[in-house]
């Protein structure tokens, strides 16, 4: 995808996460605080996923590596800068997805999976405070929901390509083709 188009994805997901320069400061100030313990939220997270039965056979002799990619990415949500390379990165993920064959529906699943255990970390952080609790739970919900946003923008692309690639392939039609019919029909 262009990065002409990553400026206008990052504006569009955050207007629907409501991802604010506010927000993003909770984050970047939450994050020292979190970091040492998102190896825990990791374990949790794929502890979960390994009780899935439909996720086992993505997760097979992987997890280690797994594990720590993920954790790399739960950092990248508290460090920003949330800007079109970060975009870049959440819609990389998305086609990741596509590429493994993961259900689109696990996206969804696993971003309810790490905002449970976030949830508990962050009511332990401001367990005295609960307009910080607050306050960094809407920072955590419109980053997870920009995230979301972003994966699921690229799975559906990038599912859509795949599914032409295969289309043309058992058609035997040429791209040029196929756009030149497309275009005739805008």
């Amino acid at each position: 995808m262009p990065t002409r188009k990553f400026s206008a994805l990052t504006e569009y997901a955050k207007a629907f996460s409501a991802l604010t320069p506010d927000k993003e400061a909770i984050l970047r100030e939450l994050g020292l605080a979190v970091s040492p313990r998102l190896g825990e939220v990791t374990d949790h997270f794929y502890t979960k996923l390994q009780a899935i039965p439909q996720a086992r056979p993505v997760l097979e002799g992987r997890v280690d590596d797994l594990k720590r990619t993920h954790v790399r990415w739960l950092r990248s949500l508290f460090d920003g800068p949330y800007d079109d390379s970060f975009t870049a990165a959440m819609y990389r993920v998305g086609d990741v997805h596509v590429r493994v064959k993961l259900p689109v529906e696990f996206m969804a699943g696993g971003i309810v999976l790490i905002t449970e255990q976030l949830i508990e970390l962050v009511g332990e952080i401001h367990r005295d405070n609960i307009d910080r609790y607050r306050q960094a739970m809407g920072a955590l919900n419109s980053i997870l929901g920009f995230c979301l946003f972003i994966m699921q923008e690229s799975y559906q692309s990038s599912s859509l390509a795949e599914e032409l690639e295969k289309f043309l392939k058992i058609t035997g039609m040429s791209r040029k083709l196929f756009d030149n019919l497309a275009a005739a029909y805008r």
